[in-house]
Protein backbone atom coordinates (compact mmCIF):
# COMPACT_ATOMS: atom_id res chain seq x y z
CA UNK A 1 0.00 0.00 0.00
CA UNK A 2 2.77 2.48 0.88
CA UNK A 3 6.46 2.68 0.17
CA UNK A 4 7.39 3.04 3.84
CA UNK A 5 9.86 0.53 5.19
CA UNK A 6 11.72 -0.48 8.29
CA UNK A 7 14.56 -2.83 9.18
CA UNK A 8 12.53 -4.66 11.84
CA UNK A 9 9.90 -7.40 11.63
CA UNK A 10 7.14 -4.80 12.02
CA UNK A 11 3.72 -5.92 10.81
CA UNK A 12 2.68 -4.13 7.62
CA UNK A 13 -0.51 -2.93 9.35
CA UNK A 14 1.59 -0.30 11.14
CA UNK A 15 3.39 0.80 7.98
CA UNK A 16 0.12 1.07 6.04
CA UNK A 17 -1.58 3.24 8.65
CA UNK A 18 -1.35 6.89 7.76
CA UNK A 19 -3.58 9.95 7.94
CA UNK A 20 -4.97 10.97 4.56
CA UNK A 21 -7.26 13.96 4.10
CA UNK A 22 -8.95 12.77 0.91
CA UNK A 23 -12.11 10.84 1.79
CA UNK A 24 -14.77 9.65 -0.64
CA UNK A 25 -17.88 10.50 1.42
CA UNK A 26 -19.13 6.91 1.36
CA UNK A 27 -21.43 5.47 3.99
CA UNK A 28 -20.00 3.40 6.83
CA UNK A 29 -22.05 0.46 8.01
CA UNK A 30 -23.30 0.31 11.60
CA UNK A 31 -21.48 -3.03 11.99
CA UNK A 32 -18.13 -1.54 10.87
CA UNK A 33 -18.56 1.48 13.13
CA UNK A 34 -19.35 -0.73 16.12
CA UNK A 35 -16.30 -2.89 15.38
CA UNK A 36 -14.06 0.18 15.17
CA UNK A 37 -15.32 1.45 18.54
CA UNK A 38 -15.05 -2.05 20.01
CA UNK A 39 -11.33 -2.08 19.18
CA UNK A 40 -10.95 1.14 21.18
CA UNK A 41 -12.96 -0.36 24.04
CA UNK A 42 -10.38 -3.12 24.50
CA UNK A 43 -7.41 -0.75 24.89
CA UNK A 44 -5.35 -0.93 28.09
CA UNK A 45 -5.75 1.73 30.77
CA UNK A 46 -4.47 2.47 34.26
CA UNK A 47 -6.47 0.49 36.82
CA UNK A 48 -8.67 -0.58 33.87
CA UNK A 49 -10.51 2.71 34.35
CA UNK A 50 -11.14 3.22 30.62
CA UNK A 51 -11.34 7.04 30.76
CA UNK A 52 -11.99 7.52 27.03
CA UNK A 53 -15.28 8.65 25.55
CA UNK A 54 -16.03 8.87 21.84
CA UNK A 55 -18.78 11.20 20.67
CA UNK A 56 -19.55 10.83 16.99
CA UNK A 57 -21.62 11.90 14.03
CA UNK A 58 -22.20 9.89 10.88
CA UNK A 59 -22.16 11.78 7.61
CA UNK A 60 -25.62 13.16 6.92
CA UNK A 61 -27.13 12.49 10.36
CA UNK A 62 -28.70 15.13 12.61
CA UNK A 63 -25.37 15.75 14.39
CA UNK A 64 -23.11 16.04 11.32
CA UNK A 65 -23.16 19.82 10.89
CA UNK A 66 -22.51 20.37 14.61
CA UNK A 67 -19.47 18.10 14.55
CA UNK A 68 -18.19 19.62 11.31
CA UNK A 69 -18.56 23.14 12.78
CA UNK A 70 -16.32 22.18 15.73
CA UNK A 71 -13.38 21.74 13.35
CA UNK A 72 -11.29 24.74 12.33
CA UNK A 73 -12.13 25.94 8.79
CA UNK A 74 -8.99 24.34 7.30
CA UNK A 75 -10.05 20.92 8.59
CA UNK A 76 -13.70 21.46 7.64
CA UNK A 77 -12.62 21.82 4.00
CA UNK A 78 -11.43 18.23 3.73
CA UNK A 79 -13.18 16.47 6.66
CA UNK A 80 -16.60 17.24 5.18
CA UNK A 81 -16.03 14.19 2.96
CA UNK A 82 -15.35 11.76 5.82
CA UNK A 83 -17.88 9.09 6.76
CA UNK A 84 -17.69 9.72 10.51
CA UNK A 85 -16.41 12.52 12.72
CA UNK A 86 -15.40 11.67 16.27
CA UNK A 87 -14.53 13.84 19.26
CA UNK A 88 -12.29 12.07 21.78
CA UNK A 89 -12.56 13.05 25.44
CA UNK A 90 -10.97 11.59 28.55
CA UNK A 91 -12.03 11.56 32.18
CA UNK A 92 -9.47 13.53 34.23
CA UNK A 93 -10.70 11.97 37.47
CA UNK A 94 -10.84 8.40 38.73
CA UNK A 95 -13.83 7.64 40.90
CA UNK A 96 -12.83 5.40 43.80
CA UNK A 97 -14.25 4.43 47.18
CA UNK A 98 -12.76 7.61 48.70
CA UNK A 99 -14.16 9.90 45.99
CA UNK A 100 -12.69 11.26 42.79
CA UNK A 101 -8.91 11.57 42.45
CA UNK A 102 -6.91 13.13 39.60
CA UNK A 103 -5.90 10.69 36.88
CA UNK A 104 -2.32 11.07 35.72
CA UNK A 105 -2.79 8.85 32.66
CA UNK A 106 -6.20 9.78 31.21
CA UNK A 107 -4.74 11.30 28.02
CA UNK A 108 -2.23 8.47 27.66
CA UNK A 109 -5.00 5.91 28.00
CA UNK A 110 -7.28 7.72 25.56
CA UNK A 111 -4.37 7.76 23.11
CA UNK A 112 -4.07 3.98 23.37
CA UNK A 113 -7.78 3.64 22.62
CA UNK A 114 -7.55 6.00 19.64
CA UNK A 115 -4.59 4.04 18.26
CA UNK A 116 -6.54 0.79 18.41
CA UNK A 117 -9.52 2.51 16.78
CA UNK A 118 -7.31 3.68 13.92
CA UNK A 119 -5.72 0.28 13.35
CA UNK A 120 -9.08 -1.52 13.38
CA UNK A 121 -10.47 1.00 10.92
CA UNK A 122 -7.55 0.24 8.59
CA UNK A 123 -8.19 -3.50 8.86
CA UNK A 124 -11.76 -2.82 7.68
CA UNK A 125 -10.60 -0.74 4.70
CA UNK A 126 -11.03 2.72 6.22
CA UNK A 127 -8.50 5.38 7.10
CA UNK A 128 -8.46 7.79 10.01
CA UNK A 129 -7.06 11.26 10.48
CA UNK A 130 -6.65 12.57 14.02
CA UNK A 131 -6.52 16.32 14.53
CA UNK A 132 -6.34 18.96 17.21
CA UNK A 133 -7.42 21.69 14.82
CA UNK A 134 -10.73 22.07 16.59
CA UNK A 135 -12.53 24.65 18.71
CA UNK A 136 -12.18 22.92 22.09
CA UNK A 137 -14.57 25.25 23.89
CA UNK A 138 -17.20 24.83 21.19
CA UNK A 139 -16.82 21.04 21.36
CA UNK A 140 -17.38 21.11 25.12
CA UNK A 141 -20.40 23.39 24.87
CA UNK A 142 -22.04 21.92 21.76
CA UNK A 143 -21.66 18.32 22.89
CA UNK A 144 -22.38 18.89 26.62
CA UNK A 145 -19.02 17.48 27.70
CA UNK A 146 -18.70 17.70 31.51
CA UNK A 147 -15.90 19.83 32.99
CA UNK A 148 -14.10 16.80 34.43
CA UNK A 149 -13.47 15.51 30.89
CA UNK A 150 -10.63 16.80 28.74
CA UNK A 151 -11.42 17.26 25.06
CA UNK A 152 -8.45 15.54 23.43
CA UNK A 153 -8.89 15.62 19.66
CA UNK A 154 -11.12 14.92 16.70
CA UNK A 155 -10.88 12.00 14.28
CA UNK A 156 -12.18 11.71 10.73
CA UNK A 157 -12.93 8.18 9.49
CA UNK A 158 -13.66 7.16 5.92
CA UNK A 159 -12.59 5.44 2.78
CA UNK A 160 -9.70 7.09 1.01
CA UNK A 161 -10.33 9.03 -2.19
CA UNK A 162 -8.01 10.25 -4.91
CA UNK A 163 -5.89 13.22 -3.80
CA UNK A 164 -7.30 15.20 -6.75
CA UNK A 165 -10.50 15.65 -4.72
CA UNK A 166 -8.64 17.84 -2.23
CA UNK A 167 -8.17 21.61 -2.45
CA UNK A 168 -5.13 22.39 -4.56
CA UNK A 169 -2.83 23.29 -1.65
CA UNK A 170 -3.28 19.87 -0.04
CA UNK A 171 -2.87 17.55 -3.02
CA UNK A 172 0.93 17.35 -2.95
CA UNK A 173 0.91 16.64 0.80
CA UNK A 174 -1.40 13.61 0.43
CA UNK A 175 1.30 10.98 0.95
CA UNK A 176 2.35 8.88 3.94
CA UNK A 177 4.93 10.64 6.06
CA UNK A 178 8.14 9.04 7.27
CA UNK A 179 9.18 8.69 10.90
CA UNK A 180 12.18 9.56 13.04
CA UNK A 181 14.83 6.88 13.40
CA UNK A 182 14.42 4.49 16.32
CA UNK A 183 17.60 5.88 17.87
CA UNK A 184 15.91 9.30 18.09
CA UNK A 185 12.94 8.05 20.11
CA UNK A 186 14.12 5.05 22.19
CA UNK A 187 17.06 5.38 24.61
CA UNK A 188 18.66 2.68 26.72
CA UNK A 189 18.99 4.33 30.11
CA UNK A 190 18.99 8.11 30.44
CA UNK A 191 17.22 10.59 28.23
CA UNK A 192 19.43 11.33 25.25
CA UNK A 193 17.57 13.68 23.03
Amino acid sequence: MTNRNTDTALDSLFLNRWSPRAFDGSTISEADLRTIFDAARWAPSAFNYQPWRFLYAVRGDANWETFLSILVPFNQDWAQNASVLIIVASDTLMQGPDGANPSHSHSFDAGAAWAQLGLQALKLGYHTHGMTGIDFDKARESLAIPDRFRVEAAVAVGRMANAATLPEGLRDREVPSDRKALAEIAYAGKFAG
